[in-house]
């Protein structure tokens, strides 16, 4: 089959950073679909795993990465339940398998969901790691249940990204929460808007100061980048027992800043569920039906600011390339390989 991979990590501009090559159709388990990939999305999982050493590809091998994909079934396990050959499917795949960026890919059926009908593959490939990530923030570590919230806010910190985008969404859809989101640039401040913030506010200017003039205490503060350089402001800003959460990677915290507050800390991983293969790992599937149902029905819409064309590994350099620019409104998507 055709994928798309590299032999050593580093740099995207290095040579053959990212390679075309063939690679054997992944054999599957007894929980396994196989899935023709027919559109990919790229987040900065992608890009970051591509420059670490230590998830590098094995001496003489070439690693296919990739999380984000949507396609249709083309095998089932001896075991699946709950897909069948042609269904069209959506998922974020797991993070120590062979990943998206290849012509077919083995994905446990508990982490995949029916695609929205109403979206084409590269549209819906840029939903799940997204919805699941922004889903368990909300629900799993928030400990908030649907329609709660009403009188409280949340402040959004790099809102206009690929999480913070349907975090907004999902906040508005399935809570009572007030949104704050930040952005710096016109075009991103536009985007949050669009999606749906309440308040916006500009992250390179004193975040404390500009939640204070709207009158506001946010319980919740999801911290989705610049962690490190934002965590004084945040414990300055949020409500005494509010629950900050995060997804990026400070070097350093302050941690002891929040006793004084009685604040809750946690880290969001989405991949956590199938890494430990946890005995609710299968929320992730219901999740995603759920997600897929409300974008038929109007009521999330699409991230999507840029379709990159058809997967291939010059296409792929150029998205990983944006990625780390750091600029990516949303989602960057691409379709899969040309026949």
């Amino acid at each position: 089959m055709k994928a798309i991979g590299y032999k050593q990590a580093g740099a995207i501009n290095a040579v053959e950073a990212l390679i075309n090559f063939e690679a054997a159709k992944p054999e599957i388990g007894s929980r396994d679909l196989l899935v023709e990939v027919k559109g990919i999305s790229v987040n900065p999982v992608d890009v970051k795993i591509r420059a670490m050493a230590q998830f590098g590809p094995e001496a003489g091998q070439t690693k296919i990465i990739g999380w984000d994909a949507a396609g249709i079934v083309r095998e089932v396990g001896s075991e699946v339940s709950k897909f069948k050959v042609g269904d069209e499917v959506f998922y974020a795949g797991e993070f120590t398998r062979a990943g998206t960026n290849s012509e077919f890919q083995a994905v446990d059926e508990r982490i995949v969901g029916k695609k929205p009908k109403s979206l084409g593959f590269a549209d819906a490939a840029g939903f799940p790691l997204t919805s699941i990530t922004a889903w368990e923030i909300l629900f799993d570590s928030f400990a908030l249940k649907e329609g709660e919230g009403k009188g409280e806010s949340i402040l959004i910190v790099g809102a206009a990204g690929g999480v913070g985008s349907i975090l907004i969404q999902l906040a508005k859809q399935l809570t009572g929460l007030t949104v704050i989101a930040t952005a710096s640039r016109p075009d991103t401040i536009e985007w949050v808007k669009k999606m749906g913030a309440d308040h916006v506010i500009n992250h390179r200017e004193s975040l404390a100061d500009q939640v204070k003039a709207l009158g506001l205490t946010p319980r919740y503060v999801a911290s989705l980048n610049g962690t490190e350089q934002h965590f004084p402001a945040i414990v300055e800003l949020i409500q005494p027992r509010g629950h900050i959460a995060l997804i990026d990677d400070p070097e350093t915290l302050d941690i002891a800043s929040i006793k004084l507050k009685a604040l809750s800390f946690s880290w969001e991983f989405m991949f956590a569920r199938s890494l430990f293969k946890t005995a609710d790992m299968d929320k992730q599937h219901e999740l995603l039906n759920r997600v897929s149902k409300l974008v038929d029905e109007g009521k999330l819409i699409s991230t999507v600011t840029n379709n990159m064309g058809n997967m291939s590994a010059a296409t792929l350099i150029e998205a990983h390339r944006q990625q780390e620019s750091g600029s990516v409104i949303g989602k960057n998507v691409l379709d899969g390989f040309a026949k």
